[in-house]
């Protein structure tokens, strides 16, 4: 007898266009039904119905630290460590200038080359605004403990590598970094909801991550940010905004930083956005961690077989699943047409300059049966060379 699937339960809490294997969950999440239900009853009952009575009466205040409680779980955070707000980027530039503050006397930002672009600008603008002599350092993924040196102020990286999947090893490089002196702020863009993660058992310091991937919180969901309960009297990040002020409602003219994460805040939350990814995040409700990455293992690891052995594609993730996230890359030369024609096939994955093509696995909705069906319409596309049309090679703004 064939065992429940203990994921349907989660699948059947989305909305899955019908005809559509969806494979990029980790670039935008689909559209969880408890999230347009909480948009339509927030826009009609509390914007319409309450106007700015909603800030009180419907608890908006609140929305950061409440939605930060839910991503707290997920990624091993300790009670009140998490806030959702502001975009990945923002909450880099606060988490990294709070890190850099606290090590007055070191002056090198280290990173690697696998870390998400936007990531390096923003410690290349920040290291340039501070005018203290910083400098950013970016060394291959491998080299990265050795390049830890009493220089270095923050170790900026990224936990699951954006393009291949290859995951870094959270405990064993903060524990390096900080046996050098310096201050660790993880990225966890790929991870959060694709793989348990433990920030507070891994001692890390600074962690951003966005609420789009893996979390499901629409397009441009709120980011959040998390700091260590042993650092947050002290950090001081060089935004500043009146919800991170003390007092915010006393509207007095000087900073004087909040308690706690809410000192990590910075502008007005954005209520409708916020609401949409709370009610994302009740799809996780009872979902075993432990579970998840079993299943994520074994959906990318049957993708993988059944590709694994032809001469056109060259695996770009790392082969061990232990060593990757809940995603896996392949290079072909012609990638971006490759990715349109599977597209064209109801098979949406994603494309990353110059030659990769990426496939998510997420195990809340994703199953083996689609995933093996994936396979096979890539197999298909590639045999009979579906790709060589005009139209799969015409680049659109985003790939």
């Amino acid at each position: 007898m064939t065992a429940p699937d203990p994921f349907a339960r989660t699948r059947a809490l989305f909305e899955l266009p019908e005809g559509v294997i969806y494979l990029d969950g980790n670039s935008l999440g689909p559209l969880p039904r408890a999230a347009r239900e909480r948009l339509a009853h927030v826009v009609a009952q509390e914007w319409g119905g309450l106007l700015i009575r909603g800030w009180n009466e419907a608890g908006w205040i609140d929305l950061p630290a409440r939605v930060g409680a839910r991503i707290a779980r997920l990624i091993g955070a300790e009670p009140g460590a998490v806030r959702a707000a502001d975009s990945t980027s923002v909450n880099l530039f606060k988490a990294l200038s709070a890190a850099l503050a606290l090590r007055p006397g070191r002056r090198t930002i280290l990173s690697d080359s696998g870390n998400f672009p936007t990531d390096l600008y923003v410690a290349q603008r920040l290291a340039e605004a501070l005018g203290q002599g910083h400098v950013l350092r970016v060394v291959a993924p491998e080299t990265v403990e050795d390049a830890l040196d009493s220089d270095v102020a923050a170790l900026m990286l990224t936990e699951v590598d954006y393009r291949t999947g290859r995951r870094h090893d959270m405990a064993a490089l903060t524990a390096r970094a900080q046996a050098a002196g310096a201050l660790t702020v993880w990225d966890l863009a790929h991870s959060a909801g694709a793989l348990p993660v433990d920030l507070a058992g891994a001692g890390a310091d600074f962690a951003v991550g966005c609420g789009y991937k893996y979390l499901n919180g629409g397009p441009g969901a709120p980011a959040f940010l998390y700091a260590a309960p042993r650092l947050q009297a002290e950090a001081a990040p060089a935004l500043a905004g009146w919800m991170g002020h003390a007092a915010p409602f006393d509207f007095v003219p000087d900073y004087v930083p909040a308690t706690g994460m809410d000192r990590m805040l910075a502008g007005t939350p954005p209520i409708l956005s916020l609401s949409a990814l709370d009610a994302a995040l009740e799809v996780w409700e009872g979902v075993d961690l432990a579970a998840l990455r079993a299943r994520s293992i074994a959906l990318s690891e049957g993708f993988v077989a059944a590709l694994e052995g032809r001469e056109d594609l060259v695996l770009a993730s790392p082969r061990d699943p232990e060593r990757r996230g809940s995603q896996v890359s392949f290079r072909h030369p012609e990638g971006y047409a490759v990715m349109q024609a599977l597209i064209a096939r109801g098979v949406i994955g994603d494309f990353r300059a110059p030659d990769l093509i990426r496939f998510g696995f997420a195990p809340l909705y994703n199953t083996p049966q689609e995933v093996a069906r994936a396979a096979a319409i890539l197999a298909e596309v590639l045999d009979a060379a579906a790709w060589d049309r005009p139209e799969f090679r015409r680049r659109a703004k985003v790939t």
